[in-house]
Protein backbone atom coordinates (compact mmCIF):
# COMPACT_ATOMS: atom_id res chain seq x y z
CA UNK A 1 0.00 0.00 0.00
CA UNK A 2 0.95 3.31 -0.87
CA UNK A 3 0.12 6.96 -0.16
CA UNK A 4 -2.17 6.84 2.49
CA UNK A 5 -4.67 8.53 0.33
CA UNK A 6 -4.61 5.08 -1.35
CA UNK A 7 -6.79 3.68 1.41
CA UNK A 8 -10.59 2.65 -0.10
CA UNK A 9 -12.93 1.67 2.49
CA UNK A 10 -16.33 0.17 2.83
CA UNK A 11 -18.87 2.07 5.02
CA UNK A 12 -20.90 -0.28 6.77
CA UNK A 13 -24.23 0.89 7.75
CA UNK A 14 -27.56 -1.36 9.29
CA UNK A 15 -30.57 -1.88 8.42
CA UNK A 16 -32.94 -1.22 11.13
CA UNK A 17 -36.24 -1.56 10.92
CA UNK A 18 -38.31 1.63 10.62
CA UNK A 19 -40.22 0.35 13.76
CA UNK A 20 -36.92 1.34 15.66
CA UNK A 21 -37.09 5.26 15.00
CA UNK A 22 -38.59 6.41 17.72
CA UNK A 23 -36.08 4.08 20.38
CA UNK A 24 -32.75 4.23 17.96
CA UNK A 25 -32.98 6.85 15.55
CA UNK A 26 -29.20 6.76 14.41
CA UNK A 27 -29.89 2.98 13.68
CA UNK A 28 -33.08 3.66 11.56
CA UNK A 29 -30.95 6.44 9.62
CA UNK A 30 -28.39 4.54 7.13
CA UNK A 31 -27.84 8.09 5.59
CA UNK A 32 -26.87 9.90 8.65
CA UNK A 33 -24.26 6.37 9.38
CA UNK A 34 -22.82 6.68 5.98
CA UNK A 35 -21.87 10.76 6.29
CA UNK A 36 -20.26 9.77 9.17
CA UNK A 37 -17.94 7.06 8.06
CA UNK A 38 -17.46 9.25 4.96
CA UNK A 39 -16.49 12.27 7.40
CA UNK A 40 -14.14 9.86 9.13
CA UNK A 41 -12.56 8.77 6.20
CA UNK A 42 -12.26 12.07 4.52
CA UNK A 43 -10.58 13.49 7.81
CA UNK A 44 -7.79 10.89 7.13
CA UNK A 45 -7.59 10.98 3.81
CA UNK A 46 -9.11 7.68 2.62
CA UNK A 47 -12.16 7.21 0.26
CA UNK A 48 -15.24 5.39 0.49
CA UNK A 49 -15.61 3.19 -2.67
CA UNK A 50 -18.23 1.54 -0.92
CA UNK A 51 -21.49 1.44 1.43
CA UNK A 52 -23.01 -1.23 2.49
CA UNK A 53 -26.22 -1.51 4.17
CA UNK A 54 -26.38 -5.09 6.24
CA UNK A 55 -29.08 -6.45 8.67
CA UNK A 56 -27.71 -9.31 10.47
CA UNK A 57 -25.53 -10.70 7.88
CA UNK A 58 -23.10 -13.71 8.60
CA UNK A 59 -19.55 -11.96 8.70
CA UNK A 60 -18.53 -14.97 6.15
CA UNK A 61 -21.02 -13.96 3.20
CA UNK A 62 -19.70 -13.36 -0.20
CA UNK A 63 -20.88 -10.14 -0.28
CA UNK A 64 -18.69 -8.74 2.62
CA UNK A 65 -15.53 -9.87 0.61
CA UNK A 66 -16.30 -9.73 -2.67
CA UNK A 67 -14.69 -5.81 -3.20
CA UNK A 68 -11.77 -7.15 -0.77
CA UNK A 69 -11.12 -9.83 -3.17
CA UNK A 70 -10.97 -7.17 -6.04
CA UNK A 71 -9.02 -4.51 -4.22
CA UNK A 72 -11.93 -2.43 -3.99
CA UNK A 73 -11.57 -2.49 -0.25
CA UNK A 74 -9.07 -2.39 2.42
CA UNK A 75 -10.86 -1.25 5.46
CA UNK A 76 -14.02 -2.02 6.53
CA UNK A 77 -15.58 1.57 9.03
CA UNK A 78 -19.11 1.85 11.02
CA UNK A 79 -20.28 4.92 12.63
CA UNK A 80 -20.46 2.80 15.90
CA UNK A 81 -20.48 -0.82 17.90
CA UNK A 82 -24.23 -0.54 18.30
CA UNK A 83 -24.10 -0.12 13.94
CA UNK A 84 -21.66 -2.72 13.86
CA UNK A 85 -23.91 -5.28 16.01
CA UNK A 86 -27.06 -4.73 14.39
CA UNK A 87 -25.09 -5.57 10.62
CA UNK A 88 -23.53 -8.45 11.60
CA UNK A 89 -24.27 -11.85 13.43
CA UNK A 90 -21.06 -11.61 15.32
CA UNK A 91 -19.24 -9.02 15.44
CA UNK A 92 -16.45 -11.19 16.91
CA UNK A 93 -16.60 -13.42 13.96
CA UNK A 94 -16.13 -10.36 11.60
CA UNK A 95 -13.45 -8.69 13.35
CA UNK A 96 -11.46 -12.46 13.21
CA UNK A 97 -12.09 -12.86 9.60
CA UNK A 98 -10.57 -9.18 9.38
CA UNK A 99 -7.78 -9.78 11.07
CA UNK A 100 -7.16 -13.69 8.87
CA UNK A 101 -7.58 -11.12 5.28
CA UNK A 102 -5.54 -8.40 6.52
CA UNK A 103 -8.23 -5.99 6.80
CA UNK A 104 -8.42 -3.08 9.13
CA UNK A 105 -11.89 -2.89 10.88
CA UNK A 106 -12.49 0.75 12.49
CA UNK A 107 -15.37 2.76 14.53
CA UNK A 108 -15.67 6.33 13.45
CA UNK A 109 -17.15 6.81 16.58
CA UNK A 110 -18.10 10.49 16.34
CA UNK A 111 -21.42 12.04 17.82
CA UNK A 112 -24.59 10.90 16.41
CA UNK A 113 -26.56 14.17 14.80
CA UNK A 114 -29.52 15.27 17.02
CA UNK A 115 -32.89 13.89 16.36
CA UNK A 116 -36.04 15.33 17.47
CA UNK A 117 -40.02 14.98 16.11
CA UNK A 118 -38.65 17.42 13.08
CA UNK A 119 -35.90 15.29 11.88
CA UNK A 120 -37.33 11.56 12.75
CA UNK A 121 -40.25 12.56 10.25
CA UNK A 122 -37.34 13.43 7.60
CA UNK A 123 -35.85 10.03 7.60
CA UNK A 124 -39.54 8.54 8.00
CA UNK A 125 -40.37 10.15 4.80
CA UNK A 126 -37.34 9.15 3.37
CA UNK A 127 -37.63 5.79 4.20
CA UNK A 128 -41.31 5.18 3.81
CA UNK A 129 -41.45 6.58 0.12
CA UNK A 130 -37.79 5.53 -1.79
CA UNK A 131 -39.81 4.30 -5.11
CA UNK A 132 -42.46 8.24 -4.76
CA UNK A 133 -39.55 9.74 -6.04
CA UNK A 134 -38.38 11.62 -2.57
CA UNK A 135 -34.90 13.22 -3.24
CA UNK A 136 -34.37 13.19 1.11
CA UNK A 137 -34.59 16.82 0.71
Amino acid sequence: MGDVTDVRVAAIASLTPLEELDSDPFLVDTRSQHDMCARWAAGKGYVVTRQLRLYGLRPDHHALWTDVESGEVELFVAANDRVLARALTSVPEFAAECERRGVRLEIAGLDEPPYNARTKASVHRRLSMPTAGYDGC
